[in-house]
């Protein structure tokens, strides 16, 4: 017979070795922080700081509702129905499907190139907020979703975007190839959706795969009317893979883990698992965004500051301006960007992607703004002759980088005066943030057009208190706006 002791030794010897844990993927660590992830994850600096670019992003896109791009997409989208129906952002008379209201939304936004910048170099809310408050009109029956349900859900679509960016080198620059919220801003607005949502972990993994088979738009198509359709698709796209997810669409669960995979968008492609939810620390917590005071592409924001403060070496006792054919030459010091090199500007689009043409309407004007891409500034007399006088230098030292980025510009006269300015940080950069004054005064002057007054000032209450905020159906009332509004703007 053989004893206790016996037995237990031989079963001892017959046992397989003990299971070594299987190591996570880098795709799975995303889908748990994207399942995992819970209000009391947030920081009072995250949410302090996502609630000035949801404020900023909506007012943005009230103005986008304004554009020749936005009237035509929305035309398009009204073929889409659906029984279920999303606000489109002061446009009372227009519903449509969720993933189309994200889609024009996003286009809105992103119409005046006025939307927030981030480091790595992308345009982080406007494929995650439309896509957000497009699904807060159509959840499940039983569900409703609260202020700190959609601030969770922002931010962690905005943590993927930033998370994806630092696994290459290629992404802290400027892009060259891809238009970066085509890319991450497509995951970012899945990983958001899928959180408002509450898909599981496995479902979250699915839309990560899914959305990256929509990613991807060319660097070809800046300075043109399809370009705010990047970021309309990234919010829309994002919507889609959730809602396919949770159908039980599949893709393969190593998306972020390949070269082949979402590595084909960066070279050097270097990605690595996330840390667990007990050690999470937000990226939006470190890095804070840039915002915008006139809407044109981020890097003419130093062009401008450095023109207005060379401008005022030109002004005379009388305070009239030193006319332009005094001017012997103007040179622009800033980074080799093809894309922002445009010396003669045709249009808007291409007038908001052009470092000559800021830098001589600050020049002529003292300022810029809103009106200044109107294609009858654009095309003044005034600005062509002076645009005749200027070419750019790229330093050695002046790096393609939103982060280190430098503009002098350098201005001589006929008689051999010359002068020169610098501008290392422009106000409205992160290490030079808006105040909160101001920026609740470019929400007022953006969304003035769509929103009456009392609306509009309930809007800021709104966003300022979002994480108290009960019912997000209270937002999106307060987003349609006004018939009469509506109307007045149109015309």
């Amino acid at each position: 017979m053989v004893n206790i002791k016996e037995q237990h030794l031989l079963l001892s010897e017959c046992a397989p070795p003990p299971a070594i844990p299987i190591p996570q993927s880098v795709t799975e660590s995303f889908a748990n922080i994207i399942h995992g992830l819970t209000v009391g994850h947030l920081t009072d600096r995250v949410i302090q700081r996502s609630k000035r670019m949801i404020l900023d992003t909506l007012g943005v896109g009230f103005l986008g509702t304004s554009t020749e791009v936005f009237r035509k997409v929305s035309q398009y989208s009204k073929i889409y129905s659906s029984n279920t129906s999303s606000t489109v952002w002061g446009q009372p008379d227009l519903r449509l499907p969720p993933s189309y209201a994200a889609f024009v939304n996003g286009v809105a936004i992103h119409s005046m190139d006025f939307d927030d910048t981030w480091h790595p170099a992308t345009h982080p809310s406007g494929a995650v907020l439309p896509a957000l408050t497009a699904l807060s009109e159509a959840p499940p029956p039983s569900a409703k979703f609260s202020g700190l349900d959609l601030l969770l859900a922002f931010n962690v679509g905005i943590e993927v975007q930033g998370r994806l960016m630092h696994f290459s080198k290629e992404a802290s620059d400027i892009p060259k190839r891809f238009h970066p919220p085509s890319v991450v801003g497509t995951l970012g607005s899945a990983a958001a959706a899928s959180k408002l949502l509450g898909l599981s972990l496995t479902e979250c993994q699915e839309a990560l795969a899914i959305a990256a088979s929509f990613a991807g738009a060319p660097m070809a198509n800046a300075a043109t009317q399809t370009k705010p359709l990047h970021i309309g698709n990234a919010a829309r796209h994002g919507t889609e893979a959730a809602f396919l997810a949770m159908l039980g669409l599949q893709g393969n669960k190593h998306i972020l883990d390949l070269a082949t995979g979402f590595g084909a968008f960066y070279t050097n492609y270097s990605p690595k698992v996330l840390p667990s939810l007990d050690s999470h620390s937000w990226l939006l917590d470190e890095q804070d965004v840039a915002f915008k005071r006139f809407p044109a592409h981020l890097a003419t924001h130093w062009v401008a500051e450095a023109a207005a403060s060379v401008r005022q070496h030109l002004v005379l006792s009388d305070r009239a301006l030193l006319p332009a054919d005094h001017i012997e030459e103007i040179v622009l010091r800033v980074p080799d960007v093809q894309y922002v090199n445009r010396p003669f500007p045709d249009s808007e689009h291409e007038a908001r992607h052009s470092f000559q043409y800021v830098a001589c309407t600050v020049l002529l004007d003292g300022g810029i703004a809103v009106p200044s891409f109107h294609k009858d500034q654009v095309s003044r007399p005034q600005v062509t002759e002076l645009l005749r006088k200027v070419k750019l230098e790229h330093p050695s030292d002046n790096l393609p980088n939103f982060n280190t980025l430098y503009c002098e510009v350098s201005i001589t006269l006929k008689n051999g005066a010359a002068f020169t300015e610098r501008c290392s940080t422009f106000y409205g950069h992160w290490r030079n943030p808006l105040n909160q004054e101001d920026l609740q005064k470019k929400f007022r002057v953006n969304a003035t057009r769509v929103l009456p007054p009392n609306t509009l000032e309930s809007l800021i209450k709104t966003v300022e208190k979002l994480e108290d905020l009960e019912d997000c159906s209270v937002l999106t009332t307060l987003l349609k706006g006004s018939e009469e509004t509506s109307k007045t703007s149109r015309m």
